[in-house]
């Protein structure tokens, strides 16, 4: 039995995952770094069991390059789950050379090979598929995703960078699964329909 492929991400209101201006100084763009807040929001524990429970279900991580190079700095060689050191493929055409020793990143020419390969290492479990726009837009198109988890911000940023555009010409209908709000975020949880 195979994994489910899940789309996750923060967004705000108003439809962007991150800020204008992105940069590796401000990897989440201006002001864009609020869309993160509710990881470390302990308010509420609801938070950190979304966190928590996403970490435990995912056998891999899909990324795409512009991501990595953004967020390098901050997940260093243990990835964006931390001490739970999943596996991470980035689709890119081209290898850094700076990826840091003992890490766990893999890097594929496509988001194919990148879901071969992260099929291969998951299993059963499910596979994440996160930021940027651009590889949600080429696994959208792919009709690759399976559900979407989107963790809304309670924040219009008015600028950055938007996820749902040019993903397909048409409607792409959705499931609700669940629903958890807390101050930080709205919690919510799709099936993509087939």
């Amino acid at each position: 039995m195979m994994g489910k492929v899940v789309f996750v991400i923060s967004m705000s209101l108003d439809g962007y995952i991150a800020g204008p201006n992105m940069c590796l100084e401000e990897p989440m763009g201006e002001g864009g770094m609020v869309l993160h807040d509710w990881i470390s929001d302990t308010s509420d524990p609801r938070n950190q069991e979304v966190l928590t429970q996403g970490i435990a279900s995912i056998g891999a991580v899909i990324t795409g390059r512009r991501n990595y190079d953004m967020s390098i700095q901050g997940w260093r060689a243990d990835g964006p789950t931390g001490d739970a050191r999943v596996p991470v493929f980035v689709v890119s055409h081209s290898k850094p050379n700076d990826v840091p020793a003992n890490g766990v990143y893999t890097f594929a020419d496509s988001i194919e090979s990148a879901l071969s390969q992260a099929r291969a290492t998951a299993g059963a479990k499910d596979i994440t598929v996160m930021g940027g726009a651009n590889i949600a837009q080429q696994f959208f198109k792919a009709n690759l995703i399976d559900e979407i988890e989107i963790q809304l911000i309670p924040v219009i940023l008015n600028g950055g960078v938007r996820l749902f555009e040019h993903i397909n010409s048409q409607p792409i209908k959705l499931e609700n699964v669940k629903a958890v709000q807390t101050a930080a975020a709205t919690h919510l949880h799709f099936r993509v329909v087939k």
